[in-house]
C-alpha cells in the first residue's frame, strides 16, 4: 500500500514519458487509460523482464477511481478480516485492481504517483505469484512484500535524482509508528536525517 502526501521534491515532474490521465472520471479503467505509456517505460521492463508477462500485466490490470482523499491500494479478493469495521475497502475478486484516490490522482506531483503505481504494481505482481499481501501477524514494515516494492520505486527514484527529504516523507505512511518509520528508512538505506 503506498499513500499520498504533499510534500514535493525538487521538482513535481516524473520521469521523461510519464503521463498521467488527471482529471479521470471516479470509476473503473483500464490501466493505460490512466498511465498512458507506462508499460513502455524502463522500470516496466525491471518489474517484469518478460515481455509477454509485461504485456499481460498492463493489459489486464485495471485502475479505480475513487472519490475519496485516499493514497493507492492493490484491491484485496475479498475484505482482510483484520480491516472488518474500520476500513471497508474496494474490493475485485475476479480481476487485478489497483484503487486510487481521486484527489491523490488529481493533486499529488507526478513522481509520487510514478512511484506509487509501480509500488502497487509490484504488489500486482506478487499477489499473481502467490503472495498473501495483507499477511496477518507481519509488522507493515516487516512484510517481504513492502520491502520488495519501496526497494523497487526507491532505488528507481534514486536514478532520477530524487531528494533524501522527499523519500523520507515518501516512507513515512501514516498507519506505521515513528520506530517503524526508522526501521523502514534504514531497511531502504535512506538517512534518518
Amino acid at each position: 500500500m503506498a499513500k499520498a502526501s504533499a510534500t514535493k521534491p525538487g521538482s513535481d515532474e516524473g520521469p521523461e514519458g510519464f503521463r498521467v490521465a488527471r482529471g479521470i472520471a471516479a470509476g473503473r479503467h483500464p490501466l493505460l487509460d490512466v498511465f498512458p505509456g507506462l508499460d513502455s517505460l524502463p522500470l516496466a521492463k525491471r518489474l517484469e523482464p518478460n515481455a509477454r508477462k509485461r504485456a499481460r500485466l498492463f493489459r489486464a490490470t485495471c485502475v479505480e477511481v475513487v472519490d475519496q482523499d485516499m493514497w493507492m491500494y492493490v484491491a484485496p479478493t475479498e475484505v482482510p478480516e483484520f480491516s472488518r469495521g474500520r476500513w471497508k475497502p474496494v474490493v475485485s475478486p475476479d480481476s487485478d485492481c489497483i484503487v486510487v484516490g481521486k484527489s491523490h490522482l488529481d493533486e499529488s506531483p507526478a513522481i509520487m504517483l510514478f512511484m506509487d503505481i509501480y509500488h502497487e504494481l509490484c504488489h500486482v505482481r506478487q499477489r499473481q505469484g502467490g503472495a498473501n499481501l495483507w499477511e496477518p501477524g507481519v509488522s507493515y514494515v516487516k512484510r517481504w512484500t513492502e520491502i520488495e516494492a519501496y526497494r523497487l520505486v526507491i532505488e528507481e527514484a534514486r536514478t532520477l535524482g530524487v531528494s533524501d527529504d522527499f523519500l523520507r516523507e515518501y516512507l513515512k505512511v501514516e498507519w506505521i509508528s515513528e520506530k517503524e518509520h526508522r526501521e523502514l528508512l534504514a531497511e531502504m538505506k535512506v538517512p534518518d536525517r
